[in-house]
């Protein structure tokens, strides 16, 4: 699978090791940044991500922050991303299965590797349910006010 991964300063470590061991899987990943440990805006990269997930470019997006949630945010600031903030594989798979998530953000100061490990797991291995979370799903992209 084509998967794009983008982080702050604050997530750089498991950035890394989150990509290494995503082509050890077999993965194809993208690396959007940032490659030192210099201070960084999170919307930037974050924005970067959505980007590559919204143009088909990547299959899903790994977002990583010291929380996920500021990450989280500019990702799913994009219309065509559905990004998830999940701290453990239960709710990674449920993003997938009821909201078809195309990406997923983890807080690298909160969740561990092998945590994190287990999340992207089960969002890269859960299919999406469609039939009633269909119409639900394509609210999200096309929002009325």
């Amino acid at each position: 699978m084509k998967i794009a991964i983008a982080s702050d300063h604050a997530a750089l470590d498991l950035k890394a090791e989150l990509r290494e061991w995503l082509i050890e899987q077999g993965h194809e990943v993208a690396d959007l940044g940032p490659d030192t440990n210099d201070s960084v805006d999170y919307p930037d990269f974050g924005y970067s991500l959505a980007g590559v997930v919204a143009d088909g470019t990547a299959e899903r997006g790994i977002a990583l922050c010291g929380s996920g949630i500021g990450i989280s945010m500019s990702v799913n600031r994009n219309p065509a991303v559905r990004c998830a903030l999940v701290s453990e594989p239960l709710s990674a798979a449920l993003a997938r299965e009821h909201n078809d998530a195309n990406c997923i953000a983890i807080g690298a100061r909160l969740t561990g590797s092998d945590m994190a490990k287990a999340c992207v797991s089960a969002f890269l291995e859960t299919e999406f349910a469609g039939g009633r979370h269909q119409r639900r799903v394509d609210k999200l992209s096309n929002p009325k006010v």
